[in-house]
């Protein structure tokens, strides 16, 4: 069984801006937790889970048929799903990463359920405590973020390996969409 997800790549032009964002975060020392290491930043299209060898022949065989153009996408602001608790930083990434994501919801339709709450974002930190919520809060909507934009040509499918250092994001394979 292996652990596949969708993925976005980001620019290196987009992942050196992240990472400034992140580095600007850190030194803040306003929560305990990981940031994002620079070579696994990306953009999650679909979660997948753990799959045989059967159901990735037939993932890849599916997304070789998706059609969907080439598009610009650009960071945008700086959040967290819920000021309430707070677990995951993130950056958002705007374009149309939405009507590629339920393309492959549709593509993969059968095999896993769809998205019920896809929202277009690169997970920047994963956070186990806040030190001083309003401060933080307040330092992240103060986050000026350059508004870098970016070809989309591509996205692939990936394993992910969990070690003790962290997980490890090999490509399976990759897809490239058409000419916009």
């Amino acid at each position: 069984m292996t652990r596949c997800f969708i993925a976005l790549e980001l620019s290196e032009e987009a992942k050196a801006e992240t990472e400034r964002i992140q580095k600007d975060l850190g030194k803040q020392n306003l929560f305990e937790g990981k940031l994002t290491e620079k070579e696994n930043l990306h953009l999650t299209l679909k979660f997948l889970g753990e799959i045989d060898e059967l159901g990735i022949g037939e993932v890849k065989k599916r997304l070789r048929e998706i059609r969907f153009k080439s598009f610009k996408a650009a960071l945008g602001e700086a959040g967290v799903f819920s000021e309430d608790f707070v677990r995951i930083v993130w950056i958002k990434l705007e374009g149309d990463v939405i009507g590629l994501q339920k393309e492959v919801d549709s593509t993969l339709k059968g095999l896993f359920n769809p998205e019920f709450r896809f929202m277009s974002h690169l997970t920047i930190a994963r956070v186990k405590q806040v030190k001083d919520k309003r401060k933080f809060l307040d330092y992240l909507s103060s986050v000026k973020i350059k508004k870098i934009e970016f070809n989309v040509f591509e996205f692939a499918l990936k394993k992910s390996e969990l070690t003790d250092k962290g997980p490890i994001y090999t490509d399976i394979e990759r897809y490239r969409l058409q000419e916009a």
